[in-house]
């Protein structure tokens, strides 16, 4: 597989932007509703190295987009929040998860907004400005829907854990410290295991791939790209 410069400048800087926003969002919102400890690390902060885990950021998704892996995902460095230092912990964690995955479902809608203006670009500028857009676009509402998974550590098992009832919710807490071992379990070795067996178990990555384009359609249709 041959991977060219130009392919690195319109696939690295809207990834590059689109994990930093998040996680810096993640960071403010805690910080607007009590809990100091992003703030005082650096986090709350648009510098992307302060956010990219070499292993999560870049190792995985290129493993598993030269193997051909159905779905991509990765991780930043998870920003740090005290929920007991919320000034009220089980909405404050709700308002602090969805921050991310918010702040890029906002990002798309620039990128999206952003397409009426390449035509005043010059040729070669608006197909390289156009790229990054349309990239950018796509990584975004990946990283959105994505997240919102309802599976802790990600946003949305955080979301969930902060909504549900107390029986249903600390369960669900308990999962975190095996959480990414479940979504490597549900997204790449069950999937293989239904290769070897003949059976298409690759549901959680269909249903990803349908919210996104769900959503993909709704912010063209939008920001009146359709």
């Amino acid at each position: 597989m041959n991977i060219t410069l130009y392919d690195l400048s319109v696939w690295v800087l809207p990834l590059v932007i689109a994990i930093t926003f998040h996680e810096a969002a993640h960071g403010f919102v805690a910080h607007r509703l009590g809990d100091d400890t992003a703030y005082n690390l650096g986090r709350v902060s648009f510098n992307p190295i302060r956010h990219i885990d070499p292993f999560g950021t870049l190792i995985v998704p290129a493993l598993l987009f030269m193997s051909h892996a159905p779905f991509l995902f990765g991780y930043a460095r998870p920003v740090p929040v005290n929920f007991r230092a919320l000034r009220n912990p089980r909405i404050g964690m709700v308002l602090v998860a969805l921050a991310g995955p918010a702040t890029n479902i906002a990002l798309a809608l620039v990128a999206a907004v952003g397409f009426h203006g390449v035509g005043l670009l010059p040729e070669n500028a608006a197909q390289w400005t156009a790229d990054n857009l349309k990239n950018a676009l796509l990584i975004n509402v990946i990283l959105a829907v994505f997240n919102m998974l309802p599976i802790p550590p990600l946003d949305g098992g955080r979301v969930a854990v902060g909504l549900l009832p107390r029986a249903l919710a600390l369960p669900l807490s308990r999962l975190e410290p095996f959480g990414m071992l479940i979504l490597i379990g549900l997204l790449i070795l069950l999937p293989l295991a239904g290769s070897q067996l003949g059976l298409n178990l690759d549901v959680i990555s269909a249903i990803l791939r349908n919210l996104t384009g769900y959503v993909l359609a709704v912010i063209l249709f939008v920001t009146g790209n359709t």
